[in-house]
């Protein structure tokens, strides 16, 4: 056995994110994430109107989401770039995913908001900025909704895992992990899609393990290999950007997905993951 890793396993072996008996399964609505079952989070990365959400909402449901997304609280590398509609946004995705009868994921970037968006969304989203925001990891780790934690842009795995253990020891056993590509010399892809954490994630902990392959390659072109490679990896699900005129997207055009291609990787994933 390679001894960073065995030294990794020792390392959290007593922590709460370690491997356990019976693996945790969160329930989201009447959808269940973890164990045998797969999960397909869709929708923009922005929450930029009504008439755009319904539209991708009703297209997701149709193609099989169970979880609707969408970013409300963008925090962007350009301060000039879309910082999206704030809490009337997180009200707007709940509002329309009530019509459709999905649960909503939503990111959260401030510990002072935690409160109000964790009686509105059905699961926090921490993203890859903030992995490491230690009091927002306390914060969401005091409410009672499930979260799930993104891998920090340049993160080890030991950084994710402690991570996700200031969220377990502050109380909220429902975390779910998220790969989501880290920074690496590689420029053609957007980020590594780092699949060798995924196996690794799920020989060390009991928590469910996401793949997003939309901020993983930033390639429309090979979503679909990576999410089925993810699925084969051991992955629980996956979480895909889809928007119905990425050209006019306010955010992450160029990797959402139209809807017929969602459908396409959806229709795939279910006849792999039944077989």
């Amino acid at each position: 056995m390679r001894q960073e890793y065995a030294d990794l396993k020792e390392k959290i072996s007593k922590l709460h994110v370690s491997k356990q008996s019976v693996d945790t399964y969160i329930q989201v609505g009447n959808h269940t994430i973890g164990g045998n079952n797969f999960t397909l989070i869709a929708g923009p990365c922005a929450v930029e109107s009504s008439q755009q959400m319904h539209i991708i909402a009703q297209a997701v449901k149709a193609h099989g989401a169970h979880i609707l997304r969408g970013g409300a609280y963008k925090p962007r590398t350009s301060p000039y770039s879309f910082q999206g509609l704030g809490h009337e946004g997180v009200k707007l995705l709940k509002e329309i995913a009530t019509k459709y009868d999905m649960p909503i994921i939503t990111e959260v970037v401030d510990a002072e908001h935690v409160p109000e968006i964790a009686k509105i969304a059905d699961i926090l989203q921490i993203g890859s900025r903030n992995m490491q925001n230690f009091a927002l990891l306390k914060a969401v780790g005091q409410c009672k909704r499930p979260v799930l934690l993104k891998r920090g842009l340049a993160a080890t795995v030991e950084e994710f895992l402690f991570a996700a253990e200031y969220i377990l020891h502050a109380g909220n056993p429902e975390v779910i992990l998220c790969e989501r590509g880290i920074r690496t010399y590689e420029s053609t892809t957007r980020n590594t899609l780092d699949l060798n954490a995924v196996a690794i994630l799920k020989n060390l902990t009991h928590l469910p393990v996401l793949v997003d392959p939309s901020h993983g390659t930033g390639i429309t072109d090979i979503m679909l290999p990576m999410s089925k490679a993810a699925l084969a990896c051991g992955a629980n699900g996956v979480m895909l950007e889809v928007h119905h005129h990425p050209e006019s997207a306010l955010s992450d055009g160029d990797q959402a997905l139209i809807p017929s291609e969602f459908g396409a990787i959806a229709t795939a994933l279910r006849k792999m993951h039944h077989v």
